[in-house]
């Protein structure tokens, strides 16, 4: 392994060289958050050689910005940061097709193939022998848990599933998440599970290892390495397999909840908690309120429900001034069934605690209502019910009910008892998912609509 960050001038000559593929290979990928917007530009924030590209095979790390047109209103940005493997070979096997980049004309790399080195193995068992030693090359630092053992030798293939960011499985034993999208400061895809493994808590797979750089001035984090749960299955897979045969998923979703309860209780031993009096809920009223005008000069077809929702938040923000309060603690933030895994065993995990990527680190690091997951796996019941033909909306009550009732056996409070905070909470998840479905899924649009309709009727549960 290389041991030196390039010099300024190779920097720019290679750069210089993937730009034009790079504008053209970028926004295809399912991990690039600025899609529907022309790329303008790079700025190299590092980049790093850890595989000499003399040889058969070179392997760099970049860390790059990548320019484009703001967005109609939105202020100025100087660009999101992006984390790419850049593969460098002579040609590409057959089996590598799927990850040619291109073929720069000029520069350093003139007349070689460049690929996403992700897929191919050789590179990708790099980043553990470098996780395992706890290397340091140019920026990059690999550490590791230093009670938890990584074997040499441990082959590694590609989850090609991903969306927002990339995985690497190595044999049956790890499973390394590469963050794409790249902020300063401290990620709680490390942070949250770090803290639960503290506390013990066996619902969350502990980190073995991670690597990180300095951005911006702050530590950020780049990848995760935790255990494989081997033979585990998607929450999301396993509901629809359940549906698909007609078999209902009532003792799952109560297991799920228990799950979520068992996290929930041992994250608010592990961090801070707070109270949310008054002041601190008209501004959460404000955002959800914000984010409803927004989705509705979006997605006009939200126009005939929006006094029904806004009537979710006015109702949440009249307890808050009689002085009813909540406390907020640190949760999953973006919990659907696909962040679960069952293992062959019948427990269940929950992974990604990275939250909605899109939304600012800072947001995604505040301390929110735990009802805040819970909505968000109630909606996620709702998905798998209408991925049934007819949508099987008894199947969804079922689970729905089952889930809280879950969580009430661990948590002790089950969140049907406080309507207003859960329905607030459902309606903006709702509001959230229409706008998605609207920009990038519309064949999907009748999903959180149908469960528009329901949240302004006078029995939302």
């Amino acid at each position: 392994m290389a041991d030196t960050v390039t010099s300024s001038g190779t920097t720019r000559s290679l750069l210089a060289s993937l730009d034009p593929l790079l504008r053209t290979w970028l926004p295809r990928q399912r991990w690039f958050a600025g899609k529907g917007r022309p790329v303008t530009g790079f700025t190299p924030v590092a980049l790093t050689e850890l595989l000499p590209p003399e040889g058969r095979l070179g392997l760099y790390h970049l860390l790059l910005r990548v320019h484009q047109p703001s967005a109609l209103g939105a202020e100025p940005h100087p660009g999101d940061c992006y984390q790419l493997l850049i593969g460098v070979r002579e040609a590409l096997p057959p089996r590598l097709a799927p990850a040619l980049i291109g073929h720069p004309d000029k520069g350093p790399l003139a007349g070689r193939t460049v690929y996403e080195a992700l897929y191919d193995a050789r590179p990708a068992e790099v980043l553990l022998e470098a996780l395992r030693t706890r290397a340091h090359v140019g920026g990059l630092r690999f550490e590791r848990d230093p009670h938890q053992e990584i074997r040499e030798g441990l082959v590694a293939r590609l989850l090609t599933a991903e969306q927002s960011n990339s995985s690497v499985i190595y044999g049956d034993t790890f499973i390394l998440k590469l963050l794409r999208r790249v902020v300063p400061g401290i990620n709680p895809d490390l942070e949250i599970p770090l803290a639960l493994a503290r506390e013990g808590c066996p619902r969350v797979p502990a980190p073995t290892a991670w690597v990180h750089a300095e951005l911006d001035g702050e530590s950020s984090v780049l990848g995760v390495l935790q255990p494989f749960v081997n033979g585990a299955s998607d929450g999301w897979e396993l509901a629809l397999r359940e549906l698909a045969k007609g078999e209902d998923f009532v003792a799952e979703a109560r297991a799920l909840g228990r799950a979520t309860a068992e996290v929930h209780t041992a994250l608010a031993r592990a961090l801070p908690t707070v109270t949310l009096g008054h002041v601190q809920l008209e501004s959460l009223v404000d955002g959800m309120t914000e984010r409803l005008e927004a989705a509705v000069q979006a997605v006009p077809a939200l126009r005939p429900y929006e006094t029904g929702l806004r009537s979710a938040y006015t109702a949440l923000a009249d307890l808050a001034a009689e002085g009813r309060t909540w406390t907020a603690q640190r949760v999953h933030g973006d919990l659907h069934l696909g962040q679960c895994l069952r293992s062959p065993s019948g427990a269940w995990s929950l992974i990604d605690f990275e939250g909605e990527p899109a939304r600012p680190l800072a947001e995604r690091r505040m301390p929110q209502p735990p009802v805040r997951d819970i909505a968000g796996m109630l909606r996620s019941f709702d998905y798998a019910a209408h991925s049934a033909s007819p949508p099987a909306l008894d199947w969804a009550r079922a689970c729905r009910a089952a889930y809280c009732s879950g969580y009430a056996e661990v948590a002790g409070r089950d969140p049907r008892t406080d309507p207003v905070l859960l329905r607030a909470h459902e309606t903006d998840k709702a509001v959230y998912e229409v706008v998605y479905e609207a920009r990038h899924r519309p064949d999907w649009l009748p999903v959180p609509l149908s469960a528009i309709r329901r949240l302004t009727t006078s029995d939302p549960i």
